[in-house]
């Protein structure tokens, strides 16, 4: 009871064999979260009902790196993790894509520190930054949708050729309020 009761028997569909595998690998992408602060709250918050990762295809979160194709850095990433980091990447199957999550993974945040990386695109190519901290959920959705966008209009990564990062940044989406009630201090 789907696409092929509503088609006749003698219809014959066509398409590009590069069409059908770029709209494969946008709806079935799969992340691998590296979620090391309180970013990764905001991570696990997008799998919930509320957001729904589910629907563009990206519920299927694997803690392989031989399974998944994104990863997604989420928090502060500390000089002694790194290497483990770059091996997971390293593992990871192509082509692949990163995400920067918030501002402690894309610039070290206010941890300037000898102990913590100021910015994993030092070290791995990053193909899309949200900044915040930490940054919403509907952040982190834009920040897939724009990956999806990409695999879309450009296909396949070149055969043999080394894939440059996209860098892209996504802006917040939503609008800070004030406080509903005037807060004082010392008054009675």
């Amino acid at each position: 009871m789907g696409l092929e009761a509503a088609l006749p028997e003698d219809t014959i569909l066509t398409t590009q064999l590069r069409r059908v595998i770029n709209w494969s690998r946008r709806w079935a992408m799969m992340p691998m979260p590296f979620a090391t602060a309180c970013c990764g709250i905001e991570l696990m918050a997008t799998a919930c009902s509320r957001y729904d990762i589910a629907r563009f295809g990206c519920e299927a979160v694997r803690f392989s790196p031989r399974q998944a194709d994104l990863m997604i850095v989420a928090g502060r990433v500390a000089v002694k993790m790194m290497p483990v980091l770059q091996r997971i990447y390293l593992q990871m199957t192509e082509p692949k894509w990163v995400i920067s999550m918030g501002a402690c993974a894309s610039t070290g945040g206010v941890f300037d520190t000898y102990a913590v990386v100021q910015g994993v695109d030092q070290f791995v190519p990053v193909d899309v930054y949200i900044p915040g901290c930490p940054p919403r959920p509907e952040q982190l959705i834009e920040g897939i949708m724009a990956i999806q966008r990409h695999i879309d209009q450009e296909g396949m990564p070149p055969a043999g050729g080394k894939r440059v990062p996209l860098g892209l940044v996504v802006e917040p989406s939503h609008v800070v309020r004030p406080q509903p009630v005037g807060v004082t201090v010392g008054a009675s």
